[in-house]
């Protein structure tokens, strides 16, 4: 087994390219959007309140699955939405 020494600018080159090749992981992994978002999801994407999601869930603008409670929509459904409103 041989031993090599590395100097502090062949680490720091290294750990600059390691964090470069996390970030790109990172990224690369928020552009597929999730297939099912809950409620504080949409709202944040939204940037709306709990009572006007409310509003598109009974007036039937939006619509969702409730699994043991929870509210689930579709992401495709969240564009199809917005596609709509901009058009509007």
């Amino acid at each position: 087994m041989q031993i090599e020494i590395l100097s502090k600018e062949e680490l720091n080159k290294f750990k600059t390219e390691l964090i470069q090749e996390i970030k790109q992981a990172i990224k690369s992994d928020d552009l597929q959007p999730k297939e099912w978002l809950r409620s504080s999801e949409v709202r944040k994407l939204l940037k709306i309140s709990y009572g006007t999601l409310q509003n598109l869930r009974i007036k039937g603008l939006l619509r969702y699955e409730k699994v043991g409670g929870i509210f689930y929509y579709a992401y495709t459904d969240i564009v199809q939405l917005l596609g709509e409103i901009g058009n509007s």
